[in-house]
């Protein structure tokens, strides 16, 4: 292993980018060209990272093998430059269990960023720590640290609802555009869930808003309970909610070798593989049956910012929502929000308490066996 050089030499070194670089920079052509060498394959990237002194080495997870995790431990073999993921928002729990996968008691990438990425920020990225450890850093940059965690912190209250942190509506919007994008060419599905908390205003009115927002932030943990670990949920506004779930035909998400289960169903939940092959044919069971036991856990669940209230604050705790799927119901993620936020107003306008799926007639999830 190459030695790390001291930091009057880290300006002048160049960053080593490997995959399609087009995915993951907003300007791809003018980082290219500036200070950086590309390696369209993780084998041409191992082999001159072994022959060159790179600053660092950002890795565009778009596009690459189920065999990542693997490929990253030889390239942290071959040399001791900081290594940065470079992921879709999709991809983010893969490079958080990347960042965390040990090889020989050093994480097997550094860090990560979410595409698309400034330029700037990603030299700071790769520069701001690059080849030290996390205690080395403490000692002798504690403004850069300081820096880096500020960075982290507004790029979160960029994407997350500081009330519940769910995910917020950009990043909903984001995310289901970009997977949308990726199951269409794999002939998979995406299946989007809206949902408010029914007479909310209620508890607001009576209690105050600070028994309304407990409401909300608890519902919200139990919603995240009861989906798998790749859904996405996110609170869009109000008592309003979104979750997006998502199937393809591949097997396994990709880099599912450092995950245990990556498309582990909750238990009881139907199997998918023969759904999965039939995309257009109906909604997805998978995502009915979550939605119903969320139904279910939420009317059980003694909240305990409802606890106070008396016998009207218990178990009286219901949504209203409508379900679309694509490519069923929508071809973008304009036209799923438009067919569920009807099915959502058509429930409402039923009697509350219930989630409809787009189609004709309109059909209570409570219903389907």
């Amino acid at each position: 292993m190459k030695s790390y050089n001291s930091s009057s030499d880290r300006d002048t070194r160049k960053i080593l980018l490997v995959g399609d670089v087009g995915k993951a920079f907003l300007d791809a052509g003018a980082i290219a060209k500036e200070r950086c060498e590309v390696c369209a394959s993780m084998l041409d990237a191992i082999d001159a990272a072994a022959k060159n002194d790179f600053a660092g080495i950002g890795i565009v997870m778009f596009g690459m093998s189920a065999k990542l995790s693997s490929s990253l431990r030889v390239l942290r073999d071959s040399c001791d430059a900081k290594i940065v993921l470079l992921a879709q928002m999709y991809e983010e729990p893969i490079a958080i269990r990347l960042v965390g996968s040990a090889c020989n008691g050093t994480s097997v990438a550094d860090g990560y960023l979410i595409c698309p990425v400034q330029p700037d920020r990603f030299y700071e990225s790769i520069m701001t720590t690059e080849g030290r450890s996390a205690a080395e850093v403490s000692l002798s940059a504690p403004v850069d640290a300081t820096i880096e965690m500020k960075i982290k912190h507004l790029e979160r209250l960029a994407t997350e609802d500081d009330l519940t942190g769910l995910k917020n509506r950009r990043y909903i919007w984001e995310f289901s555009r970009q997977i949308i994008e990726r199951v269409r060419k794999e002939n998979g599905r995406v299946t989007l869930l809206v949902f408010d908390i029914d007479d909310l205003k209620h508890y607001n009115d009576l209690y105050g808003h600070c028994a309304g927002d407990e409401v909300l932030k608890q519902a919200a943990v139990l919603m995240r309970r009861c989906c798998r670990g790749h859904d996405v949920v996110g609170r869009i506004g109000g008592d309003e909610f979104a979750v997006v779930f998502w199937d393809s035909t591949w097997g396994r998400l990709p880099g599912a070798q450092v995950t245990a289960e990556p498309q582990a169903k909750p238990v009881g939940a139907p199997a998918g593989g023969a759904e999965r092959r039939s995309a257009r044919a109906e909604h997805p069971k998978e995502a009915i049956f979550i939605a119903k036991r969320f139904v279910r856990e939420l009317e059980k669940s003694e909240l305990p910012a409802l606890a106070g209230l008396g016998p009207e604050g218990k178990g009286v705790l219901t949504i209203s929502g409508g379900l679309a799927s694509f490519p069923r119901d929508g071809s973008t993620i304009q036209e799923l929000f438009q067919q569920a936020d009807k099915a959502l107003l058509e429930a409402k306008r039923s009697g509350k308490n219930r989630i409809y799926l787009v189609g004709k007639p309109q059909s209570d999830i409570a219903d389907i066996d």
